[in-house]
């Protein structure tokens, strides 16, 4: 291990998705869980994401935007960290998602990431809710 992955906090294991709680698949880790919270796929989003972890993101933004018309809220406000890495597996699941007729959106209510979306050009594409809403 290099000296940055040990100085690396592991997400909350409690975080993963279980078949009892309602989550949906692909596979449980401790970055993220998919679940359905009234019309919304949610994607709940933990601990720090970059290159070493991206790919638990991906997993899940894959299965959220796999099917026709997908309604999905990605939500950012447990994320302790969150690079150019994760930037990328958005962009590319809302690509997917516009393409099957559908819509992806940014929860969070921290002005770090606020400052990430609009220092890379992507708060416009990303504009931030700041909760999971009822329904729409």
């Amino acid at each position: 291990m290099t000296p940055e992955a040990d100085d690396r906090t592991p997400g909350p294991s409690e975080h993963t998705a279980s078949d009892s709680s309602g989550a949906l698949p692909p596979t449980a880790n401790p970055y993220a869980r998919t679940c359905a919270s009234g019309p919304f796929t949610v994607v709940e989003v933990f601990g720090e994401i970059d290159m070493a972890t991206a790919g638990s993101l991906c997993e899940h933004l894959d299965a959220a935007t796999s099917h026709p018309g997908p309604d999905v809220l990605v939500d950012l406000r447990r994320v302790a960290f969150f690079d150019c890495s994760g930037l990328r597996e958005l962009c590319r699941a809302d690509s997917r998602a516009r393409e099957r007729g559908g819509r992806l959106r940014v929860v969070s209510d921290t002005p770090r990431l606020h400052r990430l979306l609009h220092a890379s050009g992507l708060l416009d594409r990303f504009p931030p809710l700041t909760r999971i809403p009822e329904s729409e």
